[in-house]
């Protein structure tokens, strides 16, 4: 089945045949199939490959479809991977194959690991980098915490997520500020600090805002594909007038993944729906901090961020979530290297400037 885009689906319940058959013609037609001719039927509806045995109540099921019906946009194969079955109890998206053929059609990011590396004189530590908090701070607040955290020789620092256009701390104002308090750092080091204000706006706003970002002196950007959607991710990574960094935050994209029974697994929206988007670092919570992932689902998202996929470059790993300068030595020795750490309010429980230094120095040993 190289050929073919193949989905492996976790099913609740009895009427496992019954619901495959619903899948099969929902994620394809959604038409009564006893209609579809003959061709349509056995070219375009979905094929049930396997159904396994029962387990726990859930049952493998594994259905592959034409690569025909993704067509060669990610809306398009969003919906062949999740559309109408998004409305179906107890199903759930476990894990996606797809085919070199449609992988082509994807450029993926535009630095991925070896690409971030080679910005950030990194040749094999891992990245360093925060959050500009609280909401509620001025811009020059903002830009000042930015300051100390270039001078001290961090690698990344991105707004918040929860940082848009408040009265606060006005969208181009922020970008303005912080983005010229990175490079008088910058001049200050010979770093090459980069600043990431968030995206987080209209979606009419999100290209012409990313354009600006740069001219202003911005040297990545952080998107929320949850909200804006991963093709803006997309059309922001492959744009060559852009031309920056990407990550990805996971901000909406937990209701597709925190039930048991429903949803798309986290290896699949972290690992191989943000590297088929475009973005070069995939954020995500940490096990063992404010939200429910586990061990073991956070190394299938690091194993699905780095697998072989086509030719769509291997992305850098993130975990986050109420993350301490204590647990950096664990994170990496589970993650390893390729990890773009995140350490953000922590940072500031005592005085900020020591503890950004703390923590290169900690992560420049690696």
């Amino acid at each position: 089945m190289t050929d073919r885009i193949v989905v492996k689906y976790s099913v609740a319940g009895t009427e496992v045949k019954e619901v495959a058959d619903a899948i099969k013609v929902e994620q394809s037609i959604e038409f009564p199939f006893e209609l579809a001719s003959t061709r349509i039927q056995e070219e375009v509806v979905g094929s049930i490959e396997s159904i396994g045995n029962e387990s726990n109540g859930r049952t493998e099921v594994v259905i592959s479809y034409n690569q025909g019906n993704a067509g060669s946009e990610i809306p398009q194969l969003l919906n062949v991977l999740w559309g109408n079955v998004s409305m179906l109890e107890g199903v759930r998206v476990v894990e996606v194959s797809l085919p070199d053929q449609l992988l082509e059609n994807f450029k993926g990011p535009r630095f991925g690991v070896d690409g971030l590396r080679e910005m950030f004189n990194a040749p094999t530590r891992p990245l360093v980098g925060t959050a500009l908090k609280p909401m509620g701070s001025s811009s020059k607040e903002f830009a000042e915490m930015a300051r100390t955290l270039a001078l001290s020789g961090f690698d990344t620092i991105k707004d918040d997520h929860s940082l848009a256009n408040q009265p606060w701390s006005q969208w181009r104002e922020r970008v303005g500020l912080v983005s010229q308090a990175v490079r008088e750092a910058n001049e200050i080091t010979g770093l090459n600090t980069v600043y990431a204000p968030s995206m987080n706006l209209r979606a009419d706003e999100i290209i012409p805002a990313a354009k600006e970002a740069k001219k202003l002196g911005a040297g990545a950007l952080l998107v929320l594909p949850g909200i804006s959607g991963f093709d803006i991710m997309r059309a922001l990574a492959e744009d060559d007038s852009i031309a920056l960094p990407v990550m990805g935050h996971p901000a909406m994209l937990g209701s597709l993944m925190i039930s048991k029974n429903e949803g798309i697994a986290h290896s699949v929206v972290f690992g191989t729906l943000m590297r088929l988007a475009g973005a070069d670092i995939t954020i995500f919570p940490n096990f063992g901090g404010r939200f429910s992932f586990t061990k073991q689902e956070c190394l299938e998202i690091t194993q699905k961020s780095r697998d072989e996929l086509g030719k769509i470059k291997p992305i850098w790993v993130s975990p986050a979530g109420g993350m301490t300068l204590a647990r950096l030595d664990e994170m990496l020795d589970f993650y390893g290297k390729d990890t773009a750490t995140l350490v953000g309010g922590a940072l500031h429980r005592g005085p900020l400037a020591e503890n950004a230094v703390e923590m290169v120095s900690t992560l420049h040993k690696y």
